[in-house]
């Protein structure tokens, strides 16, 4: 019986970036495209051409160059090993990639065991590619310069809520999860907030310029490749109600600093009692 390859994680980062490479090309060849096809799929969101041909694309070189890793993607499912297990969201932004808007992403990470261990997110509309592998720090680079240096990212060093910028996604998702008075209540605590959308918040949180941000209704592969980016950038991820990993249907990100609080107010029914 032949022994499964063992792969270095600074090969298979590679691996992702050289997939994030071939994913822009095609992704930003059909934005704005005035033939962009887009259909609805049956959980009633929508999906386009665009994003059925990366995630072909990405599936076909992960093939030819890792054939016995398995693969959870949006668009055609799972298949394979879940040991080692590539998660991939051809397009995360879909709604605003259709409309024209530019903050959306192709989103890649490999998870080990259920532990996503490297993370690629990138963006070409916005010019930017954000990854991180455990270990290796996280960083980001200007993919409109040739010879651009990467960045090492860091999360901010805010320490109280009332100093604190957040992104919360969309009212509706807190809403429909039944926490949208406890986004309230964390609204009149900290010092800003906004509705950035998508990955985009979690990569501002990774460099330093946001230090919460939140969300649910998400599955695995929009949350897979973020972790290790804003972990690896010094800050935590964790679902809303504090488990970790992209497996529990919502997000919680902060510079860490801020993540107890953050979830003591989100989370009120799991605050200690509190006896006259």
């Amino acid at each position: 019986m032949t022994e499964p390859r063992i792969y270095a994680l600074s090969d298979d980062l590679q691996l992702g970036l050289d997939l994030a490479e071939a994913a822009d090309a095609i992704s930003s060849a059909r934005f704005t495209a005035l033939d962009l096809v887009v259909t609805t799929k049956p959980d009633r969101t929508p999906v386009t051409d665009a994003d059925q041909a990366v995630e072909r694309a990405i599936r076909d070189l992960l093939a030819e160059h890792r054939p016995d890793d398995g693969i959870l993607g949006e668009e055609f499912g799972t298949a394979g090993s879940t040991t080692r297990q590539w998660i991939i969201d051809p397009i995360d932004g879909t709604a605003g990639f259709l409309r024209g808007i530019p903050i959306w992403a192709t989103l890649i990470a490999l998870a080990i065991d259920g532990v996503p261990v490297l993370g690629v997110v990138s963006a070409p509309a916005l010019g930017k590619r954000w990854w991180a592998a455990v270990g290796s720090g996280a960083w980001s680079i200007d993919t409109t310069q040739a010879d651009a240096a990467p960045t090492r990212l860091r999360v901010s060093g805010i320490e109280t809520l009332a100093e604190a910028s957040i992104s919360y996604g969309s009212l509706q998702q807190w809403d429909q999860a039944g926490h949208l008075d406890e986004l309230v209540t964390l609204s009149r605590q900290v010092w800003r907030t906004r509705a950035y959308g998508d990955m985009w918040s979690y990569m501002l949180l990774a460099e330093g310029h946001l230090d919460v941000a939140g969300e649910f209704d998400l599955q695995p592969y929009d949350m897979a490749a973020l972790a290790p980016i804003v972990q690896e950038a010094g800050g935590t991820f964790t679902s809303v109600d504090g488990q970790p990993g992209p497996w529990h249907g919502s997000a919680l990100a902060t510079n860490a600093l801020l993540h107890a609080a953050t979830l003591a107010v989100l989370n009120p029914e799991r605050a200690p009692s509190q006896t006259p």
